[in-house]
């Protein structure tokens, strides 16, 4: 298959959507029942409805092989290496999932972890997806504020956290910080503590003696559900309120999955994939699912560059890693450090590298072939949270153009519109979705009409699902990606929405108001905070740390600011409305529309040009 063979897989996976779909149910090999119909209402979006007979479990679905294989292989930093085999895996789920049901779950109710990324995490998943359970899960890097303004949207009946956790060889407590989340949890009936790091008892439960009563238990019944039943809840944050609670179907979720594994990815039955990833960030639960297509899966949690950033590529020799996930910016900080993996590493088995979170800058592709491994297939993809999935991603028999992502997802019609709604080509636009695809989410939680739905995706263009990534379609019919187009900033490709920054920096006295925007630097993007701060008060370093320590405390690393710069006032509308948008253009010279809009236009001509913004 060349380049023209794909344009025509494609266009025949957009037009005839149903018999795409089920063929891929059919060629993955999901199990469950189908149903007679494969798409109702297809042309509404939203409203379309994917296999409205079907009936399946997830669970069933990644626990299909039960034999002495490894199905997951952990490394907690350099300090613990432990490994499940799928027989293994399957007795721990089912007696969790015993546990569970005598705890009273059961389909729809929702269970929480705040969670390093371990085996742990991924039987709790499975478990829950069992009994038809809903998961969500936070990393442990995510303060008190940062987890309770997730889990305390959704009440879980059950919260699962480890006693701690391990980064760059430090050992993190997580005890103190559970009691103040679970004391403000108050739909708890259970919190389960996983030890970890530290063997001595805490005062909540343990999982050990949680699941100790049905250690005899052998078999695990899963529940089949309808196609759009509920799986997971994922946290994307807008500029304003709280973070969205988007809820995925376990359909649509696996069925994307297999396809971008099996297909996109080329994950075979026996491959052994990594990601690095944290519970926090929706590759997790993309590369769990990866167990459905006969993976094993390869977890890490900690820092990615221990050993002098060697670690990782360490794991990849020790396990015969063939499918190395990594991010942009980390891929940037290999090249930075000037090591060069394919002079100290054999990486024998390493076929494909995925990269996302943010767009790989021309000169990493360069980097990855030139110091990694030269017949690498090296796969950028891009999606989010929103689908967990991707719309644009890699394919096995495909070229890799430098600097471009490979392609558009089989059954995505994913197109770029300029600002008046028309498709374009070789400029850039917004990147839209113009027909339903499985793996739409069912909604936000706690909106019942949809209403918010449909503002976060359909508004700008109807009927259209627009991402909010900034675009372009290539002459190879590649994509390229500028990064968001919205106020949302996107660090490492992590989601964070303004108002989370703002809700934290704004307790400190000395300051009246802030304002955070995504500055495009080095190939990533960078937050850069603004504080208007009170009268005869300075910004100096004492305050800077301040600030910075309120947000990593309550809210995680990924959140704290870059640059923190004091200005004189914060741009707003007639409204009061403060201005993300217009103060981003002109940090990156570009021209402001609407500045009649703004009560205070002239504010903006303070932005221009900062030296602080210069390094």
């Amino acid at each position: 298959m060349g380049p023209h063979d794909y344009a025509a897989l494609l266009r025949w996976s957009i037009d005839d959507r149903p018999a795409f779909w089920r063929a891929v149910w059919d060629f993955c090999g999901v199990i469950g029942e189908p149903g007679d119909v494969v798409l109702e209402n297809g042309d509404a979006m939203p409203g379309a409805h994917w296999f409205p007979g079907a009936r399946l479990n997830f669970a069933e679905n990644l626990l299909r092989s039960r034999d002495e294989s490894d199905a997951i292989v952990f490394w907690g930093e350099d300090r613990t290496q432990r490994r499940l085999s799928r027989r293994e895996l399957y007795l721990q789920v089912a007696r969790l999932a015993a546990a569970f049901e005598h705890a009273g779950i059961e389909a729809g109710d929702r269970i929480a972890a705040w969670m390093p990324n371990m085996p742990e995490t991924v039987v709790a998943m499975l478990a829950a997806a069992s009994l038809g359970a809903i998961f969500s899960s936070c990393s442990p890097d995510f303060g008190v504020e940062g987890v309770l303004d997730r889990f305390g949207q959704i009440a879980p009946k059950i919260l699962i956290a480890a006693d701690g956790y391990y980064y760059n060889r430090k050992t993190i407590n997580c005890l103190e910080k559970l009691g103040t989340i679970a004391a403000r949890l108050p739909s708890l009936e259970h919190i389960i503590v996983v030890p970890y790091t530290d063997t001595s008892p805490s005062r909540f439960e343990s999982w050990p003696d949680f699941v100790a009563p049905y250690a005899d238990v052998t078999h695990l019944r899963f529940r089949r559900l309808p196609f759009d039943h509920p799986l997971y809840i994922l946290y994307s944050s807008g500029t304003t309120g709280a973070p969205k609670c988007i809820v995925h179907g376990a359909g649509g979720t696996l069925l994307q999955h297999v396809k971008e594994h099996q297909l996109h990815g080329d994950v075979k039955a026996g491959d052994r994939l990594f990601y690095f990833t944290t519970c926090g960030w929706m590759m997790w639960n993309w590369m769990v699912s990866a167990l459905g297509s006969g993976a094993t899966l390869l977890l890490y949690d900690g820092s990615p560059f221990l050993g002098d950033g060697r670690i990782l590529f360490d794991y990849a020799d020790a396990e015969s890693m063939t499918h190395f996930g990594t991010s942009a910016k980390f891929i940037d900080a290999l090249s930075k450090a000037g090591l060069r993996p394919r002079e100290t590493h054999r990486l024998d088995a390493l076929r494909t590298i995925f990269s996302t979170g943010s767009p790989l800058a021309p000169e990493s592709f360069d980097y990855v072939y030139r110091e990694v491994k030269s017949d690498v297939a090296l796969a950028s993809i891009s999606g989010g949270t929103d689908i967990v999935s991707c719309f644009v991603l890699g394919c096995p028999v495909l070229p890799v153009w430098r600097g471009e992502i490979q392609c558009r997802g089989l059954g995505m019609a994913v197109d770029v519109f300029d600002e008046n709604g028309r498709p374009v080509q070789e400029q850039k636009g917004e990147l839209v979705c113009t027909r339903p695809f499985p793996s739409m989410p069912l909604g936000f939680l706690n909106d019942p009409d949809g209403v918010r739905f449909r503002a976060a995706y359909f508004e700008r263009y109807p009927g259209v699902w627009a991402h909010g990534d900034y675009a372009e379609i290539t002459a190879h019919d590649g994509i390229v990606i500028y990064g968001r187009s919205d106020a949302v900033l996107n660090p490492g490709g992590v989601r964070i929405g303004t108002a989370e920054i703002y809700r934290q920096v704004e307790r400190l006295p000395e300051i009246l108001e802030a304002l955070a925007v995504g500055q495009e630097w080095g190939g990533d993007v960078r937050v850069v905070l603004f504080v208007k701060l009170r009268e005869d008060v300075v910004l100096d370093e004492t305050l800077v740390t301040r600030i910075k320590q309120a947000i990593r405390s309550s809210l995680s690393p990924r959140h704290v600011p870059a640059k923190i710069v004091a200005v004189p006032d914060i741009p707003r509308t007639k409204s009061g409305k403060i201005v993300e948008l217009a103060v981003r253009d002109v940090v990156h010279g570009r021209t402001v529309r609407n500045r009649e809009a703004l009560a205070n236009p002239e504010i903006l001509q303070f932005f221009e040009n900062l030296e602080e913004l210069q390094t």
